[in-house]
This record gives C-alpha cells, structure tokens and sequence, in this order.
C-alpha cells in the first residue's frame, strides 16, 4: 500500500507531462490545419484538390496506424515510434512556411499525417500504462483536456500572427504564421525527450493486477469495433456543419468560430466528467455518451442560431468522449501485449469509417438534409444499443 501511493503519484506526473506535450503538439498542428485550406488556395490549387488532399491524408494516416500498432508491439520501442512521429509529424509544419507550390505544401500536409500515424499507437499504449494507476478513463480525460487547450490555442495563435503580419501579402502573412509554429513543435520535442529520460521504460507502470482483460480480439473487442464505427460513420465533420450554417446564413461569419470554440471547449470538460465516470462506471457511460450524442445532428443542421449552439454542445460532447473514454475502453478490453496493435486496429476501423461515413453523410445532404439527421440519430442510436449490450455481456463474464 506504501508503494501504491508513490507510484500513483508518479504515474500522475508522467500524464500530466505528457499531456503538455499533447497541447504543444495541438498548438502546432491544429493551427496548421486551421490555414492549410485557404493557404493551398492561394498556392493555386482548386476546390477538389484541396479537399482531395485533406482525405487522403486523414485515410492514409488512420490505415497507417494498423501497421505501425503492429510495429511498436513487435518491437517495444514505444519511445523511438513516439518521438520519431511526433518529429516529422511537427517539423514538417513549419516547413511549409518555405513552399511556394501547392503540390509542394501537399507532400508536406501528407508527411504531416504519417507521422502522425507513426506516433499515435505508440503514444496511446503509453498512456494507457499509466492509466493502469489512475484509472484509464481519468488518464485519457487528462491528456484530452489538455490536448483541446492546445486545440483552441492554436488557431487563436495563428490569428494573432496573420493580423500582426496584416500589411504584408496574404500569402506571405501566412508564410510567418506556419515558420511560428516552429516554437511549439520544439517545446513538444523538449517534453517528450524529458518525459522519455525519466520514464524509459513506460510498460514497467503497467499493473500486474490490472483489471484488464487478457483478451486477444475476441467478440467482446470486434463488437466495439462495430460500435465504434458506427459512431464515426454517422458523426459529421465540423466543415459539414460550417458549411451548412455558411450556405444558409444562420451565423455570421465572424460567429462560424465562434460556435468551434464552444465546441472545443466542451470537448475538454466533456471528457474530464466522462473519463471519471467511466472509471467509476465502465463502459456503459459510453453508451450513455453516444446517447446524448446520437442527438447532435437535429441542431446541427437546424435553421436557427439556437440550435446551431446547441448542436456544437453536443457535438463538443461526442468528441470528448471520442478522444477520452473510446481509448480508455480498448485499455480495458485488451491486454498490454498487445495494446500497440489494438489501438492501431481500433485508430484504423474508426478512421475508415469516419471517411466513409462523411462522404455519404455530405452526399445526403446535398439531397436532402433530413436525410442525414435520420442516418445520423440511427448510427447513434445502434451504437449505444451495442455499448450496453457489450457492458452487460463484460459484467456477466467478470462475475462468472
């Protein structure tokens, strides 16, 4: 008992380290991804393939994480896959501040996304050995808290910098706000060498008591992979929604921010509360949680600025428990052998159908925008269905 306590308190310091580098790491790409759009834009690329090349980078990144999930339980180097992706996943960034083609700056917002891909995996599996101290949903609501801080400051930065730089050309205001971005991505890099020197071996935390279960993809674990991707398939993307209330002039454009924010900012409140009682109540808070979701799209593509606010909470919600309590159940229902694999399986499914989901989703409302309200409340709803299925199928074998 003596020794729990100095572990816990241990374990605590170390999320709390590597939820700082989570934040920098926001600040940098997430402010990125804030002017790539009209950055490209003004390199000459289209319409088409600025989206184009926003979907493929997201598609390749969330199937790349299945190979290199495989790779870091393999090799159980989770610090070299963590810092090598966290360094070209950063670095490339203010390297696009150098670009003066579009077709340029698209190998680098590609790059961007591997290494991302190449850092995730290993990066989750570590936090999850520290959420064997703490509480897995705790552990993950941290590092999601901290991670939407640095998601909100990051654009807001790039605001800052673009309205210093006013009097230049637009494409060179931008230019400075990416070569900017250079001082965070190397704050993240310090962290995580800190981070790495004083804990090098991060599966040495992991529990031998641990509640997890030693579970190798049974039905228990591909049945929340169906969960999951029904949440992702019926979960629109923030640009949907922007466009919607662009389109039909429901917010100014001075508000369209406005209600990301809140989003945003939900989000990281959303998954404190949920990671805590996720810890108390297990996995059936995530069927509670897409519950509430499941109703987003009803006032996300509603007509008034009412529902428009009100949509973004709950979207904010959905996203907190996405990043938050999804992680902290592939901890639960897989063993830390292969953790790295699970949440590359896990990242990969949810990614696809993410992509999937939101061509289909933008298809239907070009149709007609009750159509995807209807596939959107369906999705979610089935979901929760299957989360409380799974949580009593999980707590009739526990007792058995």
């Amino acid at each position: 008992m003596d020794n729990e306590l100095p572990q816990k308190r241990k374990a605590l310091y170390f999320v709390i380290l590597m939820g700082l580098v989570s934040l920098f790491s926001d600040i940098t790409y997430e402010g990125a991804r804030s002017l790539v759009g009209p950055y490209l834009g003004l390199l000459g690329a289209t319409a088409v393939v600025v989206s184009s090349i926003a979907g493929f980078g997201e598609l390749l990144e969330y199937t790349l994480r299945f190979l290199t999930g495989r790779l870091v339980d393999k090799t159980r180097k989770y610090w070299f896959f963590a810092i090598l992706g966290y360094s070209m996943n950063l670095f490339v960034i203010p390297t696009l501040a150098l670009t003066k083609h579009w077709y340029t700056a698209a190998i680098l917002i590609i790059l961007e996304r591997v290494g991302k891909a190449l850092r995730k995996p290993a990066k989750d599996t570590i936090t999850s050995f520290a959420g064997s101290q703490l509480g897995y949903g705790t552990t993950f609501a941290i590092e999601e808290f901290l991670d939407q801080i640095g998601a909100t400051i990051g654009p807001f930065v790039m605001s800052v910098t673009i309205a210093q730089n006013i009097k230049l050309e637009t494409v060179d205001a931008y230019r400075k706000a990416f070569g900017f971005l250079l001082f965070p991505a190397l704050i993240t890099i310090g962290i995580i060498t800190v981070a790495r020197i004083l804990v090098p071996e991060p599966d040495k935390m992991e529990k031998n008591q641990s509640k997890a279960r030693n579970v190798k993809f049974d039905k228990a674990f591909y049945l929340y992979l169906i969960s999951i991707s029904l949440i992702a398939f019926g979960f629109a993307d923030f640009a949907l929604i922007g466009y919607h209330v662009q389109s039909n002039k429901i917010l100014s454009p001075v508000l369209i921010p406005v209600a990301y924010m809140i989003a945003m900012i939900v989000d990281a409140f959303a998954s404190l509360i949920f990671g805590r009682l996720f810890d108390k109540f297990g996995i059936v808070i995530m069927a509670f949680a897409s519950f509430i979701t499941s109703f987003y799209a009803f006032f996300s593509f509603g007509m008034s600025k009412e529902a428009v606010f009100l949509g973004s909470v709950l979207w904010g919600i959905g996203m907190g428990a996405n990043e938050s309590i999804m992680k902290a159940t592939v901890a639960k229902l897989v063993s830390s052998e292969i953790r790295g694999t699970a949440y590359g399986f896990f990242n990969a499914i949810f990614g696809v159908a993410w992509f999937i989901g939101s061509a289909v989703l933008g298809i239907l409302y070009a149709i007609n925008r009750f159509y995807l309200i209807y596939l959107a409340l369906f999705t979610q709803l089935l979901a929760a269905v299957l989360l409380l299925y799974l949580s009593i199928m999980i707590k009739k074998q526990t007792t058995v």
